[in-house]
């Protein structure tokens, strides 16, 4: 593992500017052709929050405190780890005629994606603040504690990236079992209604869901001013740094087979 990730620190150093570009490109990609453009970052994220406060604000506005803010607040986070883990599969796939000409580090493909969905929900962050200025929400300092579980997240996001980058070059399906996976963790994080109604006994499988450890513990700092709970917050950290760990293991060891199979 340690020669991996010496190698990896290696070629990202000596490729960085590959990166740059590859997220340049991605972003320009994502709204060519459309009128609103970036705009579209701000707006997404709005109408989302808007559609589902008026559909679910009316059953969960009396258990729920300042809804559009607990909404939004785990709608961002699941966004950012389910577009940027989709969009990596398909990176080797999309960059195929880069690839077959000269040689780069092919992490640095599905890492852009990453990379470029970061960026998106860095911008979207301000659709959260002028929500949270519109329905008076309190700015608690504990907000800056955010900074752990979304960090975590994004180090989730790559490692749990690179095993389906790897898994979707090999085995086409698994674009469409992905896209079932994040649909039942739309479900599984509490994001749009409280996890109080949940039945004790499937609370292990919310528990047992990263994603939901990141949004309590995002929602903990902006919504109620406290620091997160030490044991979600843990294991969100567990979950990151071993997928991390998993997702440079498999990706190196099957990476120069890529070519045969693009």
């Amino acid at each position: 593992m340690s020669g991996n990730l010496h190698r990896f620190l290696t070629n990202f150093n000596r490729y960085k500017f590959l990166l740059k570009e590859l997220v340049k490109k991605d972003v320009q990609s994502k709204y060519k052709d459309s009128v609103l453009g970036l705009f579209w970052s701000f707006l997404n994220p709005l109408l989302q929050m808007i559609v589902l406060t008026i559909v679910f604000s009316t059953f969960f506005s009396r258990s729920i405190p300042n809804f559009p803010v607990y909404l939004l607040t785990g709608r961002l986070i699941l966004d950012l780890f389910a577009k940027g883990t989709s969009g990596a599969m398909k990176s080797i796939k999309n960059n195929k005629a880069i690839i077959k000409k000269i040689y780069v580090p092919k992490y640095m493909f599905p890492l852009g994606t990453i990379v470029s969905e970061f960026i998106n929900y860095l911008i979207s962050l301000i659709v959260l603040v002028l929500v949270m200025i519109i329905t008076g929400q309190e700015f608690y300092f504990a907000i800056i504690y955010t900074v752990i579980p979304i960090i975590l997240v994004l180090i989730l996001t790559i490692g749990v990236g690179l095993i389906l980058t790897t898994l979707a070059t090999y085995f086409t399906d698994i674009n469409y079992l992905w896209k079932v996976v994040t649909m039942m963790l739309t479900y599984l994080s509490a994001v749009f209604y409280p996890i109080d109604i949940v039945p004790k006994k499937f609370l292990i499988f919310f528990k047992l869901n990263p994603i939901y450890a990141a949004i309590s513990s995002c929602r903990a700092c902006v919504l109620y001013g406290t620091f997160p709970e030490i044991k979600p917050l843990l294991y969100l950290t567990a979950c990151a740094f071993i997928s991390l760990t998993l997702g440079l293991i498999i990706f190196y060891r099957y990476q120069d087979k890529f070519i045969l199979r693009i």
